[in-house]
C-alpha cells in the first residue's frame, strides 16, 4: 500500500533548518520493557546503494525502544520473496521485517517494506514510499514507527524530533535533532543563554527564552522560514513559554508588575491576559491536554508545589503533596500523568504522578534532574541530568523499565523538549 502521509511528513521535516551542528548525540540504552517481542529485520534488497542501510536504522530504532528483542540475521530478503516461516520460528523470531530499495529514473528512492507474523504465517503490514535519498533515514524511521504501532498498538515516535540547548565554550546553541540524536541542526547561536524551548503543536515553530539583549525575552521561531517573533519583552523577567494544544496561545511567566505571575498571550504576541494574581510566585505554566486547565508552580503554600487552575484563572487546586519541593510540571498527551522534578534527601529526581489514583513513582536514579518532556505517544519522558559536571539528556519509559542516555562529545546539553507527531 502507498503511505500518502509519509511524503507530506518528509517534505515538512526536510525543510526544517539548514546549518549542521558540530556534534551528534550518542545514545546508550539500558533496561528492557516487559514482554519483549522477538523480531528479525532482514537486510533489504539493494540497500547497499545507500550510505546507511534502511534495515540497520530500523533495527536500531526497535532496539532502542526496549520493547523488542532483535534476532540476529544477515539474510537479504525482499518484500516479494517467499518466507520460510518455520525456519524463522525455529530461530525464535515472532515477526520478520523484509524489504527492498530501488532507484527511480528521477533520482528518488522507492523503499518497500513488509512485516510478517511468523506464527500466523501472515502479513501484518507494509507500504512503499518514494523519496529523495536525503530522506532515507526518515523513511526508515517511519517504517519503524509502523512496526511499533502494529505490534504494540501504540504510535511510534522514531520519526519525531527533539530540541535542546548545548553550551560549548562561550556559545549557546538551540539545536534540533531526530529522536535518535542524528541529523542535528542549529536553529540559533548566541553568546548569551537560551532556555525553555517548547515545540508548537504542529512542529513548525519553537518558543524559547533568549538573553541576547541582556534580559530574558520570549521568542517564537519559525523553523522553516527561520523568522523570529518577539512574544514577550516586558519590564522584568519574561520566561517559561508553553503552547496551548491548538497552538493559538502561549502561557508565560512575567514579572512586569512585581512578583512573577502567569499570563496568556496569542501566538503572535497580542492580547496579553493575566491569569494569576497572588502575593507569591507563580511560574512554569503548562496547558492541560484538553486545553481547559493550566498546571503551574507556586510557593503559595510555603514551598514550591504544583497547582492546577482553569485556563481563564480562578481558584487553584494543589496537585503535588509528596515531598516539600516539586517543580517543572509536564502533562502527558492523554492528560492522565503529571511528570515533575522533586527534591528529596538532597536529590533532584524525575517523578510521575497518576492523576487518576494519585500514585507516585520515581523514574530516575540520577540526582540532578531537570526539564522533563513527554514523547508525543506518552510512553517515554526525556529529561536533562548531570554526569561528571556536564549536562546530558536521558530518556525513560513511563514504567521506569527502559532507560537511554544521550550525550555529546564536548559541552553541556540541557533543556530538552520532545517535538510532536508530524502531520
Amino acid at each position: 500500500m502507498k503511505l500518502g502521509f509519509l511524503l507530506r511528513g518528509i517534505a515538512m521535516t526536510v525543510l526544517l533548518l539548514g546549518a549542521s551542528a558540530q556534534a551528534q548525540l550518542r545514545v546508550e540504552v539500558s533496561g528492557v520493557g516487559s514482554n519483549q517481542i522477538p523480531i528479525a529485520v532482514a537486510m533489504f534488497v539493494d540497500e547497499g546503494v545507500l550510505p546507511q542501510q534502511v534495515s540497520a536504522i530500523i533495527r536500531d530504532d526497535l532496539n532502542r525502544s526496549g520493547y523488542f528483542k532483535i534476532i540476529d540475521t544477515s539474510a537479504i530478503i525482499g518484500e516479494t520473496t517467499a518466507i520460510n516461516f518455520d525456519d524463522w520460528k525455529s530461530k525464535g523470531a515472532q515477526n520478520i521485517v523484509v524489504g527492498s530499495v530501488q532507484k527511480l529514473s528521477d533520482g528518488r528512492l522507492d523503499v518497500r517494506y513488509r512485516l510478517f507474523d511468523t506464527l500466523k504465517a501472515a502479513s501484518v503490514s507494509g507500504f512503499s514510499a518514494a523519496a529523495p535519498q536525503s530522506q532515507t533515514r526518515l523513511t526508515a524511521h517511519r517504517i519503524a514507527d509502523d512496526i511499533y504501532e502494529k505490534l504494540l498498538g501504540i504510535r511510534g515516535v522514531f520519526s519525531t524530533r527533539i530540541a535542546y540547548v548545548t553550551k560549548a565554550g562561550n556559545e549557546y546553541r538551540l539545536e534540533i535533532a531526530d529522536a535518535d540524536g542524528e541529523g542535528t541542526q542549529v536553529a540559533l547561536r548566541s553568546q548569551e543563554p537560551i532556555i525553555s524551548p517548547a515545540w508548537s503543536p504542529d512542529g513548525t515553530k519553537v518558543a524559547y527564552v533568549s538573553f541576547e539583549s541582556k534580559k530574558p525575552i520570549v521568542f517564537v521561531q519559525n523553523l522553516i522560514t527561520r523568522e523570529r517573533t518577539v512574544i514577550a519583552n516586558y519590564k522584568g523577567s519574561n520566561s517559561a513559554p508553553a503552547w496551548s494544544p491548538d497552538g493559538s496561545k502561549l502561557a508565560l511567566s512575567l514579572s512586569r508588575q512585581g512578583l512573577t505571575q502567569i499570563y496568556t498571550v496569542n501566538a503572535d504576541g497580542s492580547n496579553l491576559q493575566r491569569i494569576t494574581n497572588t502575593s507569591g510566585i507563580d511560574t512554569e505554566p503548562q496547558f492541560s491536554a484538553d486545553g481547559q486547565f493550566i498546571y503551574f508552580l507556586s510557593d503559595r503554600s510555603g514551598g514550591p508545589q504544583i497547582y492546577r487552575m482553569g485556563v481563564n484563572g480562578g481558584d487553584a487546586k494543589r496537585i503535588t503533596f509528596g515531598g516539600s519541593y516539586n517543580i517543572t510540571p509536564r502533562i502527558s498527551p492523554d492528560g492522565k500523568t503529571l511528570a515533575y522534578i522533586s527534591r528529596r534527601d538532597g536529590k533532584f529526581q524525575l517523578y510521575a504522578l497518576d492523576l487518576e489514583n494519585n500514585q507516585e513513582q520515581r523514574l530516575s536514579d540520577t540526582v540532578k534532574d531537570e526539564s522533563p518532556s513527554f514523547a508525543p505517544n506518552g510512553k517515554y519522558i526525556m529529561y536533562a541530568t548531570e554526569s561528571g559536571r556536564r549536562g546530558s539528556l536521558a530518556v525513560v519509559s513511563v514504567d521506569g523499565k527502559v532507560k537511554q542516555k544521550l550525550t555529546v562529545q564536548a559541552g553541556d546539553i540541557r533543556e530538552p523538549t520532545w517535538g510532536p507527531f508530524m502531520k
